[in-house]
């Protein structure tokens, strides 16, 4: 029996967020990027990167959300579009964690609240993008045991009581050929990222950039509140926790 893929389709509706907090990113990047151009060039050669790098990210998804959803199954122009997303957010990722944060922690403390939650930014495409298990309904479906996912469904038991066990009766015999236990297909980007759960890497990310933010920056500061709104919104996409997310925009808010 040939293997048949599940369709991996990407709802890309709640990237909105993540648009408009890199606005405010890229202000302070090009900014820092300038100040520290004589006293570091090192460090300003790198900012200068990630802003570039930032820019196009946001045309990618951009583009990403007049797409509504990316289907990862065929080789086309979303497919191109999904494995850029990930290979720039990639990138990103590797110059803020082995460069900037080393670099920011001894200069201007919204440098380092900035290089912590960039960092948490490009977990937070990981999540949306390329999770596994991944965090859309619509993306690859789970062939485990049935669960209760909602207080309108509820697993059918009637089947289990209609076949004997095998001490009841009846001989067991083994899956037909052809017919082996059926094994999740790997993601289309995996050779650029390993599939796997970025969720508990995002949440500590996400917590240390706000536990920063909180501790050295005003709650009016611009910086500080892109933190809390992508953290709001990667609570309320990613964790589903909507209750979660709207206390804490009322709390940034009512911080200002």
């Amino acid at each position: 029996m040939a293997n048949h893929k599940a369709p991996q389709v990407i709802t890309t509706s709640n990237v909105n967020t993540l648009m408009a907090s890199s606005e405010v990113d890229q202000k302070y990047l090009g900014t820092f990027a300038k100040e520290c151009n004589d006293s570091n060039p090192y460090l300003s050669s790198f900012l200068y990167k990630v802003l570039g790098l930032s820019v196009l990210l946001s045309k990618k998804l951009l583009r990403a959300r007049r797409l509504r959803k990316l289907d990862t199954t065929r080789d086309t122009k979303s497919l191109q579009l999904y494995h850029h997303i990930i290979w720039l957010a990639r990138e990103g990722l590797v110059m803020i964690e082995q460069y900037i944060i080393p670099m920011s922690t001894s200069h201007d403390p919204v440098l380092n609240v900035l290089a912590l939650k960039l960092r948490a930014s490009f977990y937070h495409i990981f999540v949306l993008f390329h999770n596994q298990p991944s965090v859309h309904q619509t993306a690859i479906p789970s062939f485990s045991t049935p669960t209760i996912n909602n207080k309108n469904k509820s697993t059918n038991r009637s089947s289990l009581a209609s076949s004997p066990s095998p001490l009841e009766g009846g001989p067991v015999q083994p899956l037909p050929p052809g017919l082996n236990p059926v094994s999740i297909p790997k993601s289309s980007a995996a050779f650029l990222l390993p599939s796997t759960d970025y969720i508990p890497a995002a949440t500590h990310c996400f917590t240390e950039a706000s536990a920063l933010a909180d501790a050295r920056l005003g709650g009016s500061h611009p910086v500080r509140l892109s933190v809390k709104i992508e953290l709001a919104a990667y609570m309320y996409d990613c964790l589903h926790d909507g209750e979660g997310s709207r206390r804490l925009a009322k709390r940034a808010i009512k911080d200002v």
